[in-house]
């Protein structure tokens, strides 16, 4: 083979080489005018391009980062609030595949409802039995205690003869996270400075390797906000500690050992695995600016909160797959699935084996960490990532210039600029642009029950008086949730849901496209369609609408037979009681249909919350 055909089949070699050129003429006969960049080009909530096509970059390197064909740690979360449960399934974690453990405290940022207390007996307890000298790995995720947790644990591993260079913790002193979740700090900026270097130098003089301080992106990711600031925000936050080691007294070669990263990983493949290649990326960048030679930080990932549902919730099974590909194949050293019920409750020992085994599949069958930077070369993701790259410090920029992450949360900045892409995200959200499989789009009012752990969730520590704006802890899906959640109300006391009469106008062929739209468009708010076959008379759809009990009636129809019969239909159903809606664009009959009686249009890229907000007043 030579040199010119080497990376061709032998086929293809004999064939000319496509252009772009050609293919964007190909491209553009297709679209017959419109415009290429509002029909192909998408765009993320940081305003970057996605383009349709990309060539491979061959000049590209792969990142430094996991060890080559190296396994990424399997994390599995310990947060029940009793710490004789938490123990018993920490073991049974281990013993059926887990090599690490993230223990969640109590008012922390993942801590999402549940979590150990920082307390001596209840640590000591969790961990009982369980050898941290013996290569697992543990993550801390601290609430408001800077350092009691981290301490504590310090002085159980001693007093059980564990040495303390052996142990692989990750101490989780985060306060600056902390308090951006919280709203409030137990100390001004100065004080906790000093605790926290104490706090480290003293972990750090006992022997232990760290690393100490993550800088957690899941406090902007929680909060809805965009790659490019989660990764802005981890940099500056990364940054911040690292002056405060220095001020310590600490070298800036031993301080950035010390930092380390969380990232959140989502169901959004591509920006994911380009997120956790920019970090290392822009970290590499700050390192050369400290004078450093760059060396791979710690980066750990969970799969991403606000993307978990109560509504189907195995659906979220899927989703935390697709992250784990995407953080794995992004390069994180270790990862810890969300359980599929977390948003319901404290999962059973199931739903924590299929959180458990999610990961060993993936790394034992599937053998995704034996590539080192598999994205690497390929045209897209590597645009996606220098984009990234730019975006992110950009915003970075920002923060450093408005005084750092302390200052910029102090004043809001964060926040404010948080809040604008989450307003965004929450209106695609409700025009069905971002769809949450079996919430939004596809629900199932039949859907049964999944099975969580009864236990009372734990109310976080109270804020303390140095208080700023908190960045809050979403779920995209709560608002159809919310609607779902009045539907059972209304069945529960009525024995019947809210209901819609679907006015199914002419043949299947014309009306079953739109009257399925309209079905899954109003389960997603709880609303129960009575769906037909059609009729074969308008007599007998009115006769069929007022055995149906509802209040509000839908057409659907092609835009052919709404022409010829939708007016006539209106009438006769206004007559009958009904507020009427329309399935399908009005187009040129708005104004005919409006006046006809028609006070609703229901088609895909509406607001499809609002409407069903507005239905609940005519139907509950």
């Amino acid at each position: 083979m030579t040199d010119a055909s080497a990376d061709e089949l032998p086929l293809a070699a004999e064939f000319p080489r496509a252009t772009r050129e050609q293919w964007r003429k190909l491209v553009e006969h297709v679209l017959k005018g419109a415009p290429f960049e509002s029909r192909l080009v998408a765009k993320t909530y940081d305003a970057l391009a996605i383009e349709p096509l990309y060539e491979r970059n061959a000049q590209a390197q792969p990142i430094a980062g996991r060890p080559p064909a190296a396994a990424w740690s399997l994390v599995q979360r310990v947060d029940h609030p009793d710490p004789a449960a938490a123990n018993a399934e920490a073991l049974h974690d281990l013993e059926s595949g887990a090599n690490g453990l993230s223990l969640v405290f109590t008012g922390a940022v993942g801590a999402y409802g549940y979590g150990l207390a920082a307390s001596e007996r209840a640590i000591a307890r969790a961990l009982e039995g369980i050898h941290l000298d013996a290569g697992i790995a543990l993550d801390l995720d601290l609430g408001p205690h800077i350092q009691e947790a981290g301490r504590l644990l310090a002085a159980i591993i001693k007093q059980g003869g564990g040495a303390a260079a052996a142990s692989n913790v990750q101490f989780g002193f985060d306060p600056i996270g902390a308090a951006a979740v919280s709203g409030a700090s137990p100390l001004p900026r100065a004080d906790w400075v000093a605790c926290f270097n104490a706090a480290i130098s003293d972990l750090a003089a006992e022997g232990f390797r760290g690393p100490f301080a993550p800088a957690d992106g899941r406090v902007i990711h929680n909060a809805a906000g965009s790659e490019a600031q989660e990764l802005a925000y981890v940099l500056a936050v990364a940054v911040e500690y690292l002056r405060a080691l220095e001020a310590g007294g600490i070298a800036l070669d031993a301080a950035r050992r010390m930092v380390y990263f969380r990232l959140a990983a989502d169901v959004d493949e591509f920006l994911t695995i380009a997120k956790f290649r920019a970090l290392r990326m822009l970290w590499a960048r700050i390192e050369q600016s400290c004078g450093l030679v760059p060396t791979p930080p710690w980066v750990t990932a969970e799969t991403a909160w606000r993307m978990m549902t109560r509504r189907d919730p195995h659906v979220n099974m899927l989703r935390t797959t697709i992250a784990v590909v995407a953080a794995g194949l992004g390069g994180a050293d270790a990862i810890t699935v969300l359980p599929f019920t977390l948003a319901l409750g404290l999962p059973d020992r199931f739903v924590r084996r299929i959180a458990r085994n999610t990961q060993l599949v993936l790394l034992e069958e599937s053998h995704l960490a034996k590539v080192t930077d598999p994205a690497a070369g390929a045209g897209g993701l590597e645009h996606l990532t220098e984009q990234l790259c730019h975006a992110a410090w950009a915003r970075f920029q920002e923060i450093e210039q408005t005084g750092g992450a302390w200052a910029a949360l102090e004043r809001g900045v964060i926040q404010n600029k948080v809040a604008g892409v989450r307003v965004e995200r929450e209106a695609a959200v409700a025009r069905r642009k971002d769809a949450i499989t079996g919430t939004s789009d596809f629900p199932d009012l039949a859907e049964a029950p999944a099975s969580v752990l009864h236990v009372a969730q734990v109310a976080p520590p109270p804020p303390s008086a140095f208080a700023f704006e908190p960045l809050p802890s979403i779920r995209l899906a709560e608002p159809f949730e919310q609607l779902r959640d009045a539907s059972d109300g209304i069945l529960a006391r009525g024995g019947s849901r809210p209901k819609v009469f679907l006015a199914n106008l002419g043949a299947p062929a014309d009306f079953t496209a739109r009257a399925t739209f309209a079905k899954s468009f109003f389960a997603a708010g709880g609303i129960e369609a009575m769906d037909n076959d059609g009729f074969t008379s308008r007599e007998e759809m009115i006769e069929a609408f007022k055995a149906a009990g509802a209040n509000l009636a839908c057409l659907c129809s092609s835009d052919e037979v709404y022409a010829r019969e939708a007016i006539a239909a209106v009438q006769a159903l206004r007559r009958a009681g009904a507020s009427v809606w329309l399935a399908g664009r009005p187009a040129t009959l708005e104004s005919e249909l409006r006046h006809a009686g028609v006070s609703g249009f229901i088609f895909a890229g509406c607001d499809v919350l609002a409407a069903l907000r507005t239905a609940y007043s005519l139907v509950a």
